[in-house]
């Protein structure tokens, strides 16, 4: 099921945000006084579309307006949104005939509208102040089963990058996300951002199908040397900023397997609703 999320402002039930506290200024009043100034100067604005809101870290009216959130009913497996079913244990055709590698799967919003807006502002407008904001919502994702997913995990760890594009983008997207969802949850000592690394640059998955996207990752993702002999048994949450067909969260998810992982799960900001299989 998707829903819309409409603006406070308008009357309408909608869910706020708060930014993390570590992201507040803590001093006394010449602080405070120092914030008032900032907000005067750089008034705060909405992280999808830059237009001036109240205060920073929500969107403006229009772009709550835009955001689909994905509620139950969802499959249990992609996390893709389903019109029908049993809010819990449900799973899509695409994932009965192809079953992705890893185990459960939680998506918060589908990746159209503002939502889209926000994640391609993270990975390649320097907006890093989307990803306090994305994992405030992963974890409240289809009723708290995104924060479900986080409290029971071993080790939290990104889909990572190639160090080519790393040094291109200066940072993974989706290792900021997962730093924030690591610290609002107070599971700093589970984050592992170096647990996996990508073997080989590849090149863009944009345009391909589900066939060629997973030919093209295939073989590029390995446990990192440091975490070699220590995933046996653990429990490990792959976070990544959007899930379209799922090629490179499988094969992240093979190579923990492969490393003797017990299980695991995935957590993603925005999933492409239209395709049709998520493998």
């Amino acid at each position: 099921m998707i829903e819309k999320l409409h603006d406070p402002a308008s009357g309408d039930d909608a869910v706020g945000y708060t930014p993390p506290a570590r992201r507040r200024n803590p001093g006394g009043w010449f602080a405070r006084a120092a914030e008032t100034i900032a907000r005067l100067v750089y008034p705060p604005a909405c992280p999808a579309c830059r237009a001036e809101i109240a205060e920073p870290g929500g969107l403006c009216p229009a772009c709550w307006r835009d955001t689909i959130f994905i509620n139950p009913p969802a499959c249990s497996r992609c996390g893709a949104p389903m019109a029908f079913g049993p809010a819990e244990g449900l799973v899509c055709d695409a994932c009965e005939h192809a079953p992705p590698a890893w185990g459960r799967g939680v998506g918060a919003v589908v990746y159209d509208g503002a939502a889209r807006r926000l994640v391609l502002g993270l990975k390649h407008g320097d907006r890093l102040d989307v990803a306090p904001l994305a994992a405030r919502w992963m974890l409240a994702a289809q009723g708290g089963a995104g924060a479900s997913l986080v409290r029971a995990a071993d080790v939290i760890a990104p889909a990572p990058l190639h160090w080519k594009r790393m040094l291109k983008r200066k940072y993974n997207q989706s290792g900021e996300i997962a730093r924030e969802l690591a610290s609002i949850s107070g599971k700093d000592a589970a984050l592992a951002l170096d647990l996996l690394e990508r073997t080989r640059s590849t090149p863009s998955q944009e345009g391909r199908n589900r066939r060629e996207r997973r030919e093209n990752v295939a073989g590029a993702f390995a446990v990192s040397r440091r975490w070699r002999g220590r995933l046996a048994g653990r429990r490990v949450l792959l976070i990544d900023d959007v899930l379209t067909t799922g090629a490179t969260l499988s094969g992240c998810a093979e190579a923990c397997r492969a490393a003797g992982a017990a299980d695991v799960n995935v957590l993603t900001f925005a999933r492409v609703a239209r395709e049709e299989r998520p493998a």
